[in-house]
């Protein structure tokens, strides 16, 4: 707790003591922490007032002290009213701001370690605080001179070291072996609380009006809304709590698969439920291993680089890499982000190391970037720079690690491979590349870890604490090099009074305070140590039944310790309780990059593929590990793919090798794997009746394999293969003929290439190509996929990389529409059309998509309308594949080299909702231009749209000009021109055909109207009668009455033009068809005079 939530506690009594009245209170509910708006500025004004008079009194009595007294408690005095005077500015908002000069930042290394280890003065109150960017207190006197000048030296140093004076309550804190465990616990999260509470509200303006606060006072209360915050008011976890709101995204994230092993695994809760901490992408997990639970915390665009927690597991500090990198600090028990830093590391490329105090109240960061920062910050106030900041040399390598002396928070240390800086010193002699540091358990001392299992001991040389005399900066100096273990030490920390290393053998030992070895685990037979980290919760005391290991000293006592959690380098996490030794697998998780994932046509499975040569097999409906395969060294599984009946899983792997494997069982369906590929299997696919599957790899070769009967079984035999394309293959697709149940294979390639290949035609070694046709001129394809049945024609839907949506008649294979696609950073890699649920949802379809690094719906049918879409980032660093659940209510995204695969959940009625927001008709469409409708390149285009009438209409001529609502097509160009854009002559075709198709089809359904509105009093009674006919049925019957069609043929949009069978038809139709024109000339009928004198 900082000195300017301290003042205001306390008050002074008539004696001239201090009382610390609300201090003595116990607060289990944090009911210190008020809420904003019941602050006033009367309270202000009298805090203000108490301060006055207690610097006042505290003059007074350093007046009245005893003359035998030391000059060390005086100047203490003198500095705490200085350090509340200071505060009281900094609460009021009032201190002054200066320019720090550039020679502050770059003092030699030997004065930072000056700054560092004098900051234990401060501890002790004899110098002054000095914030970052205000003047140090004029008014403070000391009386040596000497530590005078001195001291203002120091001032303009500590942009460093900006840390409070550390109250009575506080130093209590930091001595840990003056309370119990418990009692430390409450009071730690009490303050922290109070703070987070306190001191913002004391950063609040003084002149907010009262009025202003009383109005959303009222309007709280009337609204039933708490007055405390939920981080405040919240004792015990709620983060596993069912929430029963309704989704307010179209996609939301709700089970990420994998970990990122490279970071460390917290164990953050143990009394009630097994609770860990770990990071996966972009994401922070908190997993309770009994339920069976994870809550994600989410805020982070980047992958997460580090993260660590307070000592108590209450907050938890992520920080991340990339472009406008964040620090965020979360409350572990309601999982909500309590404060941001935003743009940390400007110059650089985001976070390295950090690294938290014991009582919460700052954090360290190390930058990532070509000249590393080291900065603290004092996250429990609402400011967004660091309170002191310290460049560091190159020459002292790049700084991978950082921690803080345990009860000392001005003191910290950092190492690189090669250094270690307190800052900073090194070796004289080779010593092997440091792993990590940590303060030794009597804090005299610095241990750092190297991967030869050597251990440097550093002393920490500090100057006498006396004001009157100062004899130096302090220092570190090394003294001794262990030879610890013959292992590489992968770990070092430290737990109640062992000393703890985990070494690249999978050994874990510990040693006491002299180094001396108490025990170990070597028999356990895990990978090599990553991360360690051990319960809150002190050991139980042995009982009788207790089952404790003996210790390896010569008493043999009864090593008791906390349970922990291992992290191994093989993405394995285990749980040990140390009781009775039983170590316990939480989870494994692939150790490498995650390419290749499919979901079951049928249940809910979903298959992982590693690049280590892993595949596991999930449910995710109740997110249960199910069953999995490693393959032998080399594998690496690059595709996965079920077939249509689920009973075949298809693995392509890296090095080029294809496996059909069972479903259920992962066992080999065929006695040997095929190796016809000498590179990676990008794609696996089988036909619809899993008669074939077709493979294709990083060589620009397509494979075929064929389902055969040998000696009464049923065997997969290698058929052909092709090198059919110039570049990279990127979709290959099965599908079926629409004149037969017989399969169709296509390929697309980035070399603007479809290919379909006659499977019928093809026999061993020999793959036949059916034809070949180009599907774009400038922009390559990235995927395609078979469009749902919308409309009768069926047609293939392919996207490029100039965020186009292309839609290609699926027989002739021309482009009957282009339209824009979803643009949200980068073009459309990956594509599939949404199941659906019932037969109801057939007329209302959906696409899922990924691009670079996000995953997305959109509505169909495509339009080019912008609201239809929605996307959110699921892998920072770029996403590898996609699979959608077999009931569409679930997207997977593989992240790659983050080695995590993410559950979304879909709720399209949140994406329905945001299209009708988004306006009907053209409306959606006029806010993609610049300006919108009533912008100026609207009004450019409108003044072409006539110019161009003119032309078609004759410039020169006098004719009544006709002013309509459409132009010719062959003005399209000109006006495409007009305003900035030259097609070339293939795309000007495009356009034309494109858009005359469009007009026939406005055409044919003005059409259709027309006859049924001429005959609907006499052909209605016979659709409600009989069977139900088309609008597309009746046109092609009449088409044929009149002649205009062969008798059975059906009309398609594919062979259609401007002047086909429909315009003939409107002009073979009279104006007005009565019952008897409609019996003699379009059906052919005779009516017979009988029949006329009966009807008369």
């Amino acid at each position: 707790m900082s000195d300017a939530e301290e003042a205001p506690r306390e008050a002074t009594g008539e004696n001239g003591e201090t009382e610390m009245k609300e201090e003595e209170e116990p607060n289990p509910n944090y009911k210190e922490v008020e809420n904003l708006q019941q602050e006033s500025k009367d309270n202000t004004l009298v805090w203000r007032e108490a301060q006055e008079e207690e610097r006042k009194t505290g003059e007074e009595e350093g007046e009245k002290e005893e003359e035998g007294k030391e000059d060390k408690k005086i100047v203490m005095e003198e500095t705490e009213e200085v350090a509340g005077e200071a505060q009281e500015k900094e609460a009021s908002g009032i201190q002054e701001e200066t320019t720090v000069e550039p020679q502050e930042v770059t003092e030699s290394m030997s004065r930072l370690e000056t700054q560092i280890t004098d900051s234990q003065s401060i501890t002790s109150g004899i110098f002054p605080k000095t914030q970052r960017g205000s003047k140090s207190k004029p008014s403070l006197q000391l009386e040596d001179a000497e530590t005078d000048e001195l001291l203002g030296g120091l001032s303009t140093q500590l942009e460093f070291l900006d840390l409070d004076q550390i109250s009575p309550v506080e130093q209590q804190i930091s001595s840990p072996e003056r309370q119990p465990s418990g009692e430390l616990e409450e009071k730690t999260d009490r303050m922290l609380q109070d703070e987070l509470g306190r001191e913002r509200r004391d950063l609040e303006p003084e002149n907010r009006e009262e009025g202003q606060e009383s109005r959303v006072s009222d309007i709280q209360s009337e609204a039933g809304i708490s007055r405390e915050s939920l981080v405040s008011s919240t004792t015990e976890d709620i983060l596993f709590e069912r929430d029963e709101r309704a989704p307010v995204y179209p996609l939301t994230m709700t089970w990420s698969f994998g970990w990122n092993s490279s970071l460390p695994v917290y164990y953050i809760r143990e009394e009630k439920q097994r609770v860990l901490l770990y990071v996966c992408a972009h994401t922070a997990i908190i997993y309770n291993v009994f339920r069976n639970n994870q809550h994600h915390l989410q805020g982070h665009a980047n992958i997460i680089s580090c993260l660590c927690v307070s000592e108590d597991r209450r907050w938890i500090a992520t920080a991340d890499k990339g472009p406008d990198c964040l620090v965020i600090i979360w409350d572990s028990f309601t999982g909500i982000p309590v404060h941001t830093i935003f743009d940390s590391c400007p110059e650089g490329n985001g976070i390295r190391a950090m690294a938290m105090t014991h009582d919460a109240k700052y954090l360290a960061t190390i930058s990532d970037a070509e000249v590393q920062k080291v900065c603290i910050w004092k996250w429990t106030l609402a400011v967004g720079t660091p309170a002191c900041t310290l460049e560091l040399p190159k020459e002292y390598g790049v700084q991978n690690y950082l921690i803080f002396n345990p009860t000392n928070n001005k003191e910290l240390v950092s190492n690189s491979k090669t250094q270690a800086i307190y800052y900073a010193w090194t070796f004289n002699k080779l010593v092997g590349r440091f792993s990590q540091s940590i303060f030794h358990l009597n804090l005299t001392q610095i241990l750092s870890a190297t991967m030869e299992g050597k251990l440097v001991v550093w002393d920490i040389h500090r100057p006498p604490s006396s004001a009157s005399t100062f004899l130096g900066f302090p220092y570190i100096k090394p003294c001794k090099l262990v030879h610890l273990q013959k292992e590489g030490i992968t770990v070092l920390t430290t737990i109640d009074s062992y000393i703890v290393t985990g070494d690249i053998k999978g050994n874990i030992k510990f040693y006491d305070h002299t180094l001396s070895i108490v025990n170990w685990y070597s028999h356990l037979k895990l990978g090599a140590i990553r991360t360690l980290s051990f319960s809150k919760t002190p050991a139980t005391p042995p009982t009788e039944k207790s089952n404790y290991p003996p210790d390896c000293t010569l008493k043999g006592d009864l090593f008791v310790l906390r349970n922990f959690i291992i992290g191994t380098s093989d993405a394995a996490v285990y749980h040990l309780t140390t009781d009775g030794t039983k170590l316990e697998k939480l989870f494994v998780e692939p150790k490498d990059a995650i390419c290749a994932i499919s979901c079951h046509p049928y249940q809910p499975l979903i298959a992982i593929g590693s690049i280590c040569g892993m595949i596991k097999v999930w449910n995710y409906e109740n997110k249960q590990y199910l069953f999995s395969r490693v393959f032998e060294k080399g594998l690496g599984v690059q595709s996965l793919t079920y077939n249509p009946e689920g009973a075949l899983l298809g693995a392509g792997f890296t090095e080029g090798t294809v496996y059909v494997l069972d479903a259920m069982s992962l066992e080999n369906e065929s006695p040997e794997p095929f190796k016809y590929s000498r590179t990676s299997v990008t794609h696996i696919s089988f036909s619809h009746d899993s008669q074939y599957m077709a493979t294709a790899d990083r060589s620009f070769t397509v494979a075929v394999y064929m389902l055969v009967v040998r000696n009464g079984q049923r065997v997969w035999e290698y058929l052909a293969r092709l090198r059919s394309h110039r570049k990279s293959i990127r979709s290959l697709l099965f599908g079926v003929y629409l004149d037969s149940n017989e399969p169709r294979l296509l390929s697309l390639g980035t070399d603007r290439l479809l290919i379909e290949y006659d499977l019928l035609r093809s026999y061993k070694d020999y793959l036949q190509v059916l034809d070949i046709h180009r599907t774009d001129q400038g922009c390559y394809p990235t995927c395609m996929v078979w469009y749902p049945p919308l409309t009768r024609e069926l047609f293939l839907l392919i996207c490029n990389s100039g965020y186009k949506v292309k839609l290609f008649n699926a027989t002739t294979k021309m482009c009957r529409k282009t339209l824009m696609g979803p643009a949200y950073g980068s073009p459309i890699e990956q594509t599939q059309v949404l199941p659906v649920r019932s037969t109801a949802e057939l007329q209302k379809r959906y696409l899922v998509f990924i691009n670079r690094d996000k995953v997305g719906l959109q509505i169909l049918p495509v339009d080019g309308n912008p609201h239809k879409t929605s996307a959110i980032v699921c892998h920072p660093n770029g996403v590898a594949g996609m699979a959608v659940s077999c009931d569409g209510r679930y997207a997977f995204t593989a992240g790659g080299h983050d080695r995590s695969v993410v559950q979304w959940k879909i709720t399209l009625s949140v994406l329905e909702a945001a299209v009708s927001l988004g306006g009907e008709d053209l409306t959606p469409f006029y806010g993609l231009l610049s300006g919108g409708r009533e912008g100026k390149f609207y009004r450019e285009l409108e003044d072409y749209f006539y110019y161009s009438q003119l032309r078609s209409q004759g410039i020169d001529t006098m004719e009544t000009r006709k002013v309509s609502e459409y132009i010719c097509l062959s003005e399209l160009p000109f006006v495409m021109r007009a305003i900035g854009f030259y097609p070339s002559e293939e795309k000007e075709l495009a356009v034309i055909t494109q858009s005359a198709n469009h007009l026939l089809v406005a055409k044919r359904k003005a059409l259709i109207k027309k006859v049924f509105r001429s005959l609907e009093s006499q052909l209605l009674p016979l659709m409600r009668s009989c069977e139900h006919m088309t609008e597309e049925e009746m046109l092609d019957c009449f088409a044929s009455l009149f002649g205009l069609n062969p008798e059975g043929w059906k009309s398609e949009p594919a062979t259609s033009s401007v002047k086909g069978s429909e315009i003939c038809l409107e002009e073979e139709l009279p104006d007005e068809i009565t019952a008897e024109i409609f019996a003699t000339e379009i059906l052919g009928l005779t009516i017979s005079e009988y029949s006329g004198q009966d009807g008369q």
